[in-house]
């Protein structure tokens, strides 16, 4: 699956307009940073829209673990290096506060 060429994504690959975000466009972001999606990601990747929807930015890592009651060690397990930047980006969020 390829990301749609006119997709409005930043330098750093993140979706500029959270709006155009859908699943299949998640699948393809998913793709890019080498993950499948299992059930296990949409979870905490519809955790985080939702989250995001509430506050107006991604998650942080902590946030992310307090809310889903997934452990950092399994987030880093199914986002491997860098999850909560890896989620915001798949989630279509811009990237997280802190996150280098």
């Amino acid at each position: 699956m390829t990301i749609p060429e006119n997709l409005p994504l930043n330098d750093e690959g993140f979706l500029t307009d959270p709006s155009v975000w859908n699943e299949e466009i998640a699948k393809a972001l998913a793709e890019q940073v080498g993950i499948e999606l299992t059930e296990k990601h949409w979870e905490i990747i519809r955790w985080a829209r939702e989250a995001a929807a509430d506050s107006g930015k991604a998650p942080t890592l902590r946030q992310i673990t307090n809310g889903t009651g997934v452990t950092t060690k399994e987030l880093f397990k199914l986002f491997p290096k860098g999850p909560a930047k890896k989620i915001a980006k798949i989630a279509g969020l811009g990237k997280p506060e802190g996150c280098i």
